[in-house]
């Protein structure tokens, strides 16, 4: 009963992150530059769940975007796939109890999603490569997204924690034994 309030309130979440990337951070960009908040969406569901959770998350929230804004669908569903799969890599050899090392995982993960999305789209699409404005998307992108962890770093904790003892009990001691 408890996973599937979380699920719902997961999907709660998704939307409203949606609505937030959609509507407020439209107004609230540098240089047309908005933060990308799927990816630290997913990359807490992927820390305080599980592997499977956070790439199905990742799946699922990219197909959505990819049908609803994308130009191709696949460059989100595989960044996002990813990223809840790296998540879960993350939890295993970081420790989630730094505001330091959630950080990092942060920018960790935004530069691999928009490196991979920049990628893709040239495969894909034929984007033009122009390296230079790619950087200082990239770098807008990491301070904001940096900033936005930052801002909610205490709402992650906190219900993370909670989500990771419903999915992975409290298993402190077997884990590093």
């Amino acid at each position: 009963m408890k996973k599937t309030i979380i699920n719902i309130s997961l999907v709660l979440a998704a939307i409203i992150v949606y609505f937030l990337q959609a509507n407020f951070f439209s107004w609230f960009n540098i240089a047309g530059i908005m933060p990308n908040i799927f990816v630290i969406f997913i990359l807490f569901i992927g820390l305080f769940s599980n592997r499977t959770m956070g790439t199905i998350y990742g799946l699922v929230v990219g197909l959505l975007l990819d049908l609803i804004i994308g130009t191709k669908v696949g460059i989100n569903v595989i960044g996002l796939g990813l990223i809840g799969f790296l998540a879960a890599i993350f939890d295993k050899n970081f420790s989630k109890d730094s505001r330091i090392t959630i950080m990092v995982m942060s920018v960790a993960a935004t530069a691999i999603f928009e490196i991979l999305s920049y990628f893709l789209s040239y495969v894909l699409i034929g984007t033009n490569l122009e390296i230079i404005n790619f950087v200082k998307i990239l770098v807008i992108e990491i301070i904001f997204n940096l900033i936005i962890t930052i801002i909610i770093y205490p709402l992650i904790q906190k219900s993370g924690y909670y989500i990771e003892n419903e999915y992975k009990g409290n298993k402190i001691l077997t884990k590093y034994f």
